[in-house]
């Protein structure tokens, strides 16, 4: 059957657009017309949600043109066999293309032009990630700010599709596959600074779900006492990162900044004097002289793999990013007890809850007992913003949380501006319990180590908690007692 883009322009076809894509859907581009469209051929047997990610990839309108099936077949015969020469080119050009400045993005399409606003504005608001989440209603996109989701600017819904298609692209990712999950990255530049966005797509009922991790390229670790720490447990920090050997371990859900504090520890030991090596799932930032490896659970490279082999490295220190299986914790043990600094982390609500995890772990007690020095528990809460920053005075039921403190004494709190974003916070810090290992600690893990006991004995060692260390935040005027309520009572 004849049509109309028999008179179209040819155009090669982006690496992107494979062969099966075109018989999966039952498309096939066939020129581009004289007003720029690009014409498609489709039959009543076509999936027209194709379209959309055909717009994407050839960054032009597009135009369906009915035909039959046996010249639908026979149109992406030709031109997969017409194409193949020209794949390397297109995705050279389109590697060039990741790394352009967005700002210089801003004349092309609609579709791009969103997708680099929601960029650039997630990075002026400091988020650490963008959602696009497809729901009943549309595509929904959310900024994370201070570690809580907030409302960001959403697309038209004659985008949604398109935007996740245009993501996928810039991340390498198939956009034909919609039924699994795929991980890319996007590399971008944004006000003279270098952009590392991790994505992340999953399938769910009404389309794909898109997480994209903001990641600063060149972002050093910050110190230490930048944290939030008391001057107390700064002190004990420092003294505990500059240890010979043993092992010292961060605890605390996903998200509290257990990496962070982790790199701001080895920022303490020499790089120039000694070896240091880190396992990490991902690596999130690079730090100048340590030997960063990263994992790829998916394909076999664990973390109890590579510590085997990172072991005969001749390290001085080791960082595990994680220690999730009972092999990891043993090697990890083992590697501190040979003369090893180890810093790893577990997921527990607070620092006593890391001894009866290693216990969990198949860990033997004497050798916890001969290899932990210290375990610190975190959290994030978010800090008051300074611009709107108000004091007043809090009911009777907050200031019993409070503890010894007068009623009526005013508190501070955030009114909410545009610096702010409405939200009366900017900015985070950090809540903190630290567990120095005692005489009294190492003896109970071998006779007693029962929650009770342990805690009994943290207390009498002079244990803070993290809601003393919040509250004490609360009193200066730091955060508020919800913040602290917030990421406390777990």
């Amino acid at each position: 059957m004849p049509t109309d883009s028999d008179a179209a322009k040819a155009v090669p076809m982006p690496d992107r657009i494979s062969r099966e894509f075109l018989v999966h859907h039952q498309v096939c581009p066939a020129g581009v017309r004289a007003d720029g469209t690009l014409a498609v051929a489709v039959t009543e047997h076509s999936l027209l949600e194709a379209l959309d990610d055909l717009s994407i990839a050839y960054e032009r309108p597009v135009a369906p043109e009915p035909t039959t099936p046996e010249d639908l077949d026979m149109r992406i015969a030709r031109l997969a066999a017409d194409e193949e020469p020209m794949a390397l080119e297109q995705a050279q050009a389109r590697d060039e293309s990741f790394t352009s400045d967005v700002r210089d993005l801003a004349n092309q399409p609609p579709v791009v032009r969103f997708v680099n606003l929601l960029i650039r504005e997630a990075y002026d608001a400091g988020a650490s990630d963008i959602h696009l989440e497809s729901t009943r209603g549309g595509l929904t996109t959310r900024f994370r700010i201070d570690g809580v989701l907030q409302p960001a600017l959403e697309p038209p819904a004659s985008m949604d599709r398109a935007v996740v298609s245009r993501v996928k692209l810039l991340a390498e990712l198939d956009i034909a596959e919609h039924r699994r999950p795929q991980d890319g990255r996007i590399r971008v530049r944004l006000h003279a600074r270098e952009l590392d966005l991790r994505v992340s797509t999953v399938p769910t009922a009404f389309g794909e779900s898109v997480v994209l991790r903001l990641l600063e390229r060149g972002s050093g670790a910050i110190g230490l006492d930048t944290l939030g720490l008391a001057p107390g447990l700064l002190a004990a920090m420092q003294g505990l990162a500059r240890r010979p050997h043993g092992m010292i371990l961060v605890t605390g859900p996903t998200g509290c900044g257990k990496t962070t504090t982790l790199y701001a520890a080895l920022g303490l030991r020499s790089a120039a004097t000694e070896k240091i090596i880190t396992l990490e799932d991902p690596i999130e930032y690079t730090l100048a002289g340590v030997a960063q490896v990263p994992v790829h659970s998916e394909t076999g490279v664990t973390f109890a793999s590579m510590l085997r082999s990172i072991l005969r490295q001749d390290p001085d220190v080791v960082l595990v990013g994680e220690m999730r299986d009972s092999e990891t914790a043993e090697l990890a043990v083992q590697a501190a007890l040979t003369g090893h600094v180890v810093f790893s982390t577990l997921h527990t609500n607070d620092a006593v809850g890391a001894l009866p995890r290693l216990l969990d772990l198949g860990v033997p007690p004497f050798l916890i007992s001969a290899t932990l020095e210290a375990v610190l528990a975190q959290r994030l809460v978010r800090t008051i913003c300074a611009a709107c920053r108000e004091p007043y005075v809090p009911d009777r039921s907050s200031s019993a949380v409070l503890g010894d403190r007068d009623d009526g004494q005013p508190l501070f709190r955030g009114a909410g501006c545009e610096a702010c974003r409405g939200t009366g916070f900017s900015g985070r810090t950090g809540l903190f319990e630290l567990l120095v290992m005692t005489d009294d600690i190492r003896e109970a893990l071998g006779a007693d180590p029962s929650r009770r006991r342990l805690e009994s004995l943290a207390s009498d060692a002079g244990l803070r908690s993290l809601m003393t260390d919040g509250c004490e935040k609360v009193k200066a005027g730091i955060t508020t007692i919800e913040e602290v309520l917030r990421v406390t009572q777990q």
